[in-house]
């Protein structure tokens, strides 16, 4: 139980409940995008190990996004609100900008190496907020299976 979940009313504890769950909603997109670009990046580093050329890459990109943000999900994916005005999404953006994403076939190769790595760490980060999220999110759900258990009418012994 989060330390003061106890000391919530029902409805704190739910509205509580609901901002966590649109803070997962958005750090999981951003998650998700980040994972998308990382793959992304590493697949432009295979396409020029294996010599191919740079119309190849379009393939792995229909492949990334529809794994990355459509599916392969646990879960199954919420309605899609606009999340790019979100903090982590400012900061994956800027991230990206500053590695030289938009421009990933002129890069050299460490520098695409490097920008996988750092699109990985900040995953990483992200996931681990994410964790966090989910932690208090149970923890607020088992006190609301607590309090209802304690509310519900004793058993009549004639059912």
């Amino acid at each position: 139980m989060t330390d003061d979940s106890g000391g919530l009313s029902l409805e704190e504890i739910r509205e509580r409940r609901r901002i966590l769950q649109e803070r997962d909603d958005a750090v999981s997109y951003v998650r998700r995008v980040a994972q998308g670009r990382a793959d992304l990046a590493r697949a432009e580093l295979a396409r020029r190990g294996a010599g191919d050329d740079a119309t190849e890459l379009t393939g792995d990109l229909r492949a990334v996004l529809g794994d990355r943000l459509l599916a392969a999900s646990d879960r199954p994916p919420r309605p899609a609100e606009d999340f790019s005005d979100h903090p982590r999404s400012e900061e994956l953006d800027r991230l990206c900008a500053e590695r030289g994403f938009s421009h990933l076939a002129e890069l050299e190769d460490r520098a695409v190496a490097e920008l996988a790595a750092a699109l990985e760490a900040f995953e990483g980060e992200v996931s681990s907020e994410r964790h966090q999220v989910f932690a208090e999110l149970d923890d607020l759900s088992d006190e609301l299976v607590r309090r209802y258990r304690e509310q519900a009418p004793p058993e009549d012994d004639e059912w």
